[in-house]
């Protein structure tokens, strides 16, 4: 199986920081997208920032220019900086990937649990 755990949510006031970590571990072979979403209470769940292969990434407008994602393809870990936050931020933010966990396997997406992060005003 394949476990995907996040790390780093919290409480922050508007125009803070936070950063996000998750790591994905198991039976693993391959990773190919690996990113974030969020779901903010009484919404859909929405992209927030992902790399869709190798290095390219995908951002959310609203968040472009204030969160940035990064990878450690060795660690299979994946990071979002979350820079500026605005109220409107706040949201259980989650880790997904796109694994393989064998080269003769198709790919499937795991979820991480979700981690809280809330902006005060």
């Amino acid at each position: 199986q394949v476990q995907l755990v996040e790390s780093g949510g919290g409480l922050v006031q508007a125009g803070g920081s936070l950063r996000l970590a998750c790591t994905a571990s198991g039976r693993i072979f391959s990773v190919s997208h690996m990113g974030w979403y969020r779901q903010a209470p009484g919404k859909q769940r929405e992209l927030v920032a992902i790399f869709i292969s190798g290095s390219t990434t995908n951002y959310a407008d609203s968040v472009k220019g204030r969160f940035t994602i990064s990878r450690d393809n060795a660690k299979n870990t994946v990071y979002l900086q979350m820079d500026s936050l605005k109220p409107e931020d706040t949201a259980v933010y989650y880790c997904a990937a796109t694994v393989k966990q064998d080269p003769l396997l198709r790919e499937e997406i795991y979820w991480g649990q979700g981690t809280q992060v809330t902006v005060s005003s």
